[in-house]
C-alpha cells in the first residue's frame, strides 16, 4: 500500500468563547482548523491478524475508516425477542454458528438461548465478534477494539479470536489504543501512526503462557459454575473436585466419580468440566481434564469421560492425549436405560436425546507421590 497523505479539516466559527480561548493561550486566529497525518503502510503478502495501535488521538479510527471504510464492523442489531443464535445469517447452519461461538471463547449453551441485551459485556463483546466473522468474511476491521471490558478479558479474548480468525483463513485488523493485547493476539503486523512506524512478523509478539494452579475443592465450589454447565446444574454428592486458579481467580472445574463395572474396579470418569466464561477459548478447560487424567492414572487407575460439547469432542479427537473409545453417537430419548450407563447420576439417563462421544485418557500418568497430594489435598 503506497504512502498516503490525510489531512482532516473543519470550519471554526469564532465565537466569544473562541476569541477568548485565542488571547488566553495565544493561539493565532484561523477560520479553519486541520489535522495531518502521513501513512506508510506497507502490509505483507500473507497476512492474517493485523493491528493498528496508538494513543487517543493519533489517528487510528480515521486511518481506519479511510483505508479500510467498507471493512469496518458496525453495531449489529439485535432482535430483543430473540436469542443470539437467530442475530445470525438466516442461512447459516447451526453447526456454523455454535461452532464459531464457542471458537471465539463464548461456549456456554445456555447463554445461547439468551437476546443480546441479557448477556454481560464480556459475553456481548465476543458474540459480536463472532457475528463479525461470520458476515465479513474476506477482512473485519474493529475499531476501539476491547475498549470496554475487562483486560483479562480482552486478553484471554484476543488469543482466542486470533486462533479463530487464523483457523479461518480470514483476514483480521484491530484498531485499538491498548498495547497490553499485541502479545495475546500474535499479529502479523502493526502500524503506529503516531509514529507513522509499521513492523512485521509474529514472532515480535508471543502469546504469554497461562500458569494454572489446580487444586481439589469442596463440593461447594460447584456453586460458582453450576449456572455455565451446558447440561444441567445437578453434582454428585460422591464426586471429587477440582478447580483451576488463574492469577488466584477460579477459572475452571472439573469432578470425577467411581465407575460402577460388574468387571474393572478401578475405573473413574469425568462427571462436570466447566470453563468460566472470561476464561474460555484458550484451552484452560482441556488443561484441567487433562491433568486430573494424568492424576488419575498416576494413582494406578483408569479415566474415561463422556461429552456432548462439540468443541471438547473436536479438542479430544484430536489431541494425543484421548482415545476415542465410543464413536459419536445420538443417546437414547430420556428415561430409556442401557446397561450400567443408564443408572441415574452415572450415565445417559435424563441427558435427552443429544450427540455423545466418549473418550479414554492415555497420556502420560503423574507421578505417584504428585498425584496423590492432588487428589487428597483440599485448601479451598
Amino acid at each position: 500500500m503506497p504512502s498516503l497523505n490525510i489531512v482532516r479539516s473543519s470550519d471554526v466559527v469564532r465565537t466569544a468563547r473562541v476569541m477568548q480561548v485565542e488571547g488566553l493561550f495565544d493561539v493565532p486566529p484561523s477560520k479553519k482548523s486541520a489535522v495531518a497525518w502521513q501513512v506508510d503502510l506497507d502490509l505483507p503478502a500473507e497476512w492474517n491478524v493485523g493491528v493498528i495501535v496508538g494513543p487517543s488521538g493519533s489517528g487510528k479510527s480515521t486511518l481506519a475508516r479511510e483505508l479500510f471504510a467498507e471493512h469496518l464492523t458496525r453495531n449489529w442489531e439485535w432482535d430483543a425477542a430473540k436469542t443470539i443464535l437467530d442475530g445470525f445469517a438466516d442461512g447459516m447452519p447451526i453447526k456454523e454458528i455454535t461452532e464459531l461461538l464457542s471458537s471465539v471463547g463464548f461456549s456456554t449453551p445456555p447463554s445461547w438461548l439468551r437476546p443480546f441485551h441479557a448477556l454481560s459485556t464480556g459475553e456481548q463483546f465476543r458474540v459480536g465478534m463472532a457475528r463479525t466473522l461470520a458476515e465479513m468474511r474476506d477482512l473485519a476491521v474493529v475499531d476501539e477494539f476491547t475498549s470496554v471490558i475487562d483486560r483479562q478479558v480482552a486478553q484471554i479474548g484476543s488469543a482466542a479470536i486470533a486462533k479463530t480468525v487464523r483457523r479461518r483463513g480470514q483476514k483480521f485488523i484491530a484498531v485499538t489504543c491498548h498495547y497490553d493485547v499485541l502479545d495475546w493476539l500474535e499479529p502479523d503486523w502493526v502500524y503506529q501512526p503516531h509514529l507513522n512506524k509499521m513492523y512485521t512478523g509474529r514472532s515480535v509478539h508471543r502469546r504469554p503462557s497461562i500458569r494454572l494452579e489446580i487444586r481439589r475443592v469442596h463440593t461447594d465450589a460447584w456453586q460458582i459454575f453450576r449456572h455455565h454447565h451446558y447440561l444441567d446444574a445437578g453434582l454428585h454428592k460422591a464426586s471429587r473436585c477440582f478447580v483451576a486458579f488463574v492469577d488466584g481467580n477460579p477459572a475452571a472445574f472439573g469432578a470425577v466419580l467411581h465407575f460402577p463395572h460388574p468387571k474393572v474396579k478401578n475405573i473413574w470418569r469425568g462427571h462436570r468440566t466447566v470453563c468460566l466464561p472470561d476464561f474460555q477459548g484458550v484451552g484452560i478447560g482441556n488443561a484441567l481434564s487433562d491433568t486430573i487424567g494424568s492424576m488419575v492414572r498416576g494413582l494406578g487407575w483408569r479415566y474415561r469421560s463422556q461429552t456432548a460439547h462439540p468443541g471438547l469432542i473436536a479438542a479430544r479427537h484430536k489431541s494425543p492425549n484421548w482415545r476415542m473409545d465410543r464413536a459419536p453417537q445420538i443417546t437414547p430419548k430420556k428415561g430409556t436405560t442401557s446397561g450400567l450407563s443408564g443408572r441415574k447420576g452415572f450415565g445417559i439417563d435424563g441427558w435427552g436425546k443429544r450427540l455423545i462421544a466418549g473418550f479414554e485418557f492415555v497420556g502420560a500418568p503423574m507421578d505417584k507421590a504428585q498425584a496423590l497430594a492432588l487428589w487428597s489435598g483440599q485448601d479451598w
